[in-house]
Formats: C-alpha cells, structure tokens, sequence
C-alpha cells in the first residue's frame, strides 16, 4: 500500500504550504511510506486528485485544495481530517495502514480489538461465551482510580505538614 499525498509545490499559500510541510514531515516522523504527487506541475495528477475526493468532501467551490491524502485509490482525506487523526493517536487508522508494535495507536487497538461477533475478545471464553470480564476490568480501573486519589491526598497532606513545620520554624527563628 502507498500513501500518496497530493501537493501544491508552487503554491502562494503559506497556510497551505504549512500544512503541506506538517503532513509530510509527521509521516517521515513516523517513517510512512508515501508518495509526493506534485499538482501545480503534473495536470494528470491534478485531474486525478480532484475527480477522486468524494463529492461530500469537496469544499463549496467544489475544487479541493491540497495537501489530500490516499491510500491508494481509496480517500483518506485533508489536511483537517489528518490533523484530527493526529490528534487522536489514530494516523494509521486514517491512513488504512496497520499501526506498528508498541505505538500508542497499536495499544488502543488492543484494548478495543473487536472479535468477529462484535465482542471484545477479553469478553469472551474459548467457547465464545460472553464472561464478566468487562465488570471486573471495570471494578480494576475504579480501584485504581480510587488508590490514586488516595495517594494524592496522602501527597498533598504531608506537602501540607511540611509547609506548617517550615513556617513554625521560620517563626521560632524570628523570635
């Protein structure tokens, strides 16, 4: 699978050439591969780029500005779309592509990996009956919840006794 992000290299937007720069500089980061197709010199690039953005997806004037991103033939979409999935940890989901081991998008789609029959996998046994894993992962997180906030109040009342012993301190000195 390529990525191929359309861009405008002689552009006189410096709002798109920014986001230009920020698509391809995360995917680099990222070591994505992906492909430049160049739409202010190649007219077959720029006929391509814009018969292949959904209608939904095509602002009002109906001509797309660059950067669009595809994976392949299938859209993925702008430069705002990207930008959201970067936000979210899920580049890879945008882009169609298999997040690699150990990234946060990879973790993510652990904890929501998704069985056939629409169950979390940790929800069922190995005769495909739901259990009740899902109340007891429950009940961890809210301990664990609860044993911070226990730790944070233990924090905050020794930071507490430790300012009033200085302020005695300082006070005895003073006199």
């Amino acid at each position: 699978m390529v990525i191929k992000v359309f861009l405008a290299s002689s552009s006189g937007s410096t709002a798109i050439k920014k986001k230009q720069q920020d698509v391809v500089g995360f995917l680099e980061a990222l070591k994505v591969d992906y492909t430049q197709l160049d739409i202010a010199c190649n007219e077959e690039n720029r006929m391509w780029m814009r018969q292949n953005v959904p209608e939904e997806k095509k602002p009002t004037n109906g001509i797309p500005l660059p950067p669009q991103i595809f994976n392949e033939e299938n859209y993925c979409g702008d430069y705002d779309t990207f930008f959201d999935a970067k936000e979210d940890n899920s580049v890879y989901a945008f882009l169609g592509l298999p997040p690699p081991p150990g990234s946060k998008e990879a973790e993510q789609a652990d904890k929501v990996h998704i069985v056939e029959n629409g169950n979390h996998a940790e929800e069922t046994n190995a005769e495909g009956n739901l259990v009740d894993s899902i109340q007891a992962r429950v009940e961890e997180e809210e301990g664990q919840e609860e044993a911070d906030d226990d730790r944070d109040e233990e924090e905050a009342e020794v930071q507490e006794d430790e300012e009033e012993d200085l302020e005695e301190t300082q006070e005895e000195e003073a006199e």
